[in-house]
């Protein structure tokens, strides 16, 4: 197959080629584009140097089976007739396309099946945190329906980017050595800090992060579930953590809730609280899968349950999700 990457010099283009690599996928030819500011920058794939080529508005993407892009809503916008005109299926890791009504938003361990109606050829990876919450809420929603959830995320500076990440870790620098640290990339310093505010706010108190965890959980899961949200940007590197409060129709055991998540495709159970086991970012970084722990029953509610789950932002809630999107394509032919 030929495989292309747009946005190959960011932190999730670069982990794209990892996941590929790591995961063997079948691929032929790789083509990776980018900004003016990224092309012309090589990057070793399976032992071959690539180099990243400009991306612009011609017939490039020809003989293309697989784009995935990977460079933000307004680029993705501007060239998916680009990418998908000769035939390329577009799998867009932005905001740009994940409500429209004719574009899938697709988590293979929830709806894989989504993906094989793309009019547009396109399909959509949901958001970050999105992605990792549904994972998780699979399980439950086998055992009994999920009438409503709250959240309240632990977002890692991976989240904003590879700049951001160097930005949290410049602060550190800075602060430790009295220096007045750059902020750039977040609102406020983000080292020795929390910030409780990403993307930006709607007329409804929300933000765009936080609604988009109303609105996509309830198109991949297609159901009704209502989701309130709480996003916190938190100053460590990598991998997204979240406090998951859900109610269900009927009363689900802690007992049950263990087996459903440890039986789960995509989820690690790590609960042993008595021996201090529960996930934890700084353990799981570069791991696929979603780790649940702190499960236990809500003192406010016989039909809520309680628990707490670590995800890679830039495997599972990015690059890896994608590929896997990829693979089940391949598999279902």
């Amino acid at each position: 197959m030929t495989i292309a990457i747009v946005g190959a010099s960011g932190a999730v283009g670069q982990e794209l080629l990892h996941v590929l690599e790591q995961r063997q996928f079948p691929c032929s030819e790789l083509r990776l584009f980018g900004s003016e500011r990224s092309a012309g920058t090589t990057y070793l794939f399976r032992g071959k140097e690539h180099t990243v080529q400009l991306l612009q508005h011609d017939d490039a993407f020809k003989g293309v089976d697989i784009a995935f892009v990977s460079a933000g809503a307004g680029v993705s916008r501007a060239y998916a007739q680009d990418i998908t005109r000769f035939g390329a299926i577009m799998i867009d890791n932005s905001s740009a396309f994940r409500m429209d009504e004719d574009v899938p938003l697709v988590v293979p361990e929830v709806n894989a099946a989504d993906a094989l109606n793309r009019p547009r050829n396109i399909i959509a990876n949901p958001n970050c945190t999105t992605i990792q919450m549904v994972v998780a809420l699979r399980a439950i929603e086998a055992l009994s329906h999920i009438k409503r959830v709250h959240v309240a995320t632990y977002q890692a500076a991976s989240g904003a980017g590879a700049q951001a990440m160097k930005e949290l870790e410049n602060q550190y620098r800075q602060v430790l050595n009295g220096e007045q640290p750059t902020v750039e990339k977040f609102a406020y310093q983000l080292a020795y800090n929390l910030i409780p505010h990403i993307d930006v706010f709607t007329e409804n108190g929300y933000t765009k992060e936080e609604m988009k965890m109303y609105h996509e959980t309830r198109k991949i899961m297609h159901s009704d579930i209502r989701v309130s949200a709480t996003c916190v940007r938190v100053p460590s590197l990598r991998a997204h953590s979240e406090s998951i409060w859900v109610e269900t129709e009927q009363p689900i055991s802690v007992e049950q809730a263990k087996a459903a998540f440890a039986a789960a495709p995509g989820c690690v159970l790590m609960d042993d609280p008595a021996n201090k086991i529960y996930p934890m970012p700084l353990f799981l970084s570069g791991k696929d899968e979603v780790f649940i722990g702190r499960i236990r029953k809500d003192l406010t509610n016989d039909c809520g349950l309680s628990f707490w789950c670590v995800g890679d932002q830039i495997r599972k809630g990015a690059a890896l999700n994608a590929v896997q999107i990829a693979e089940w394509l391949i598999q279902s032919k």
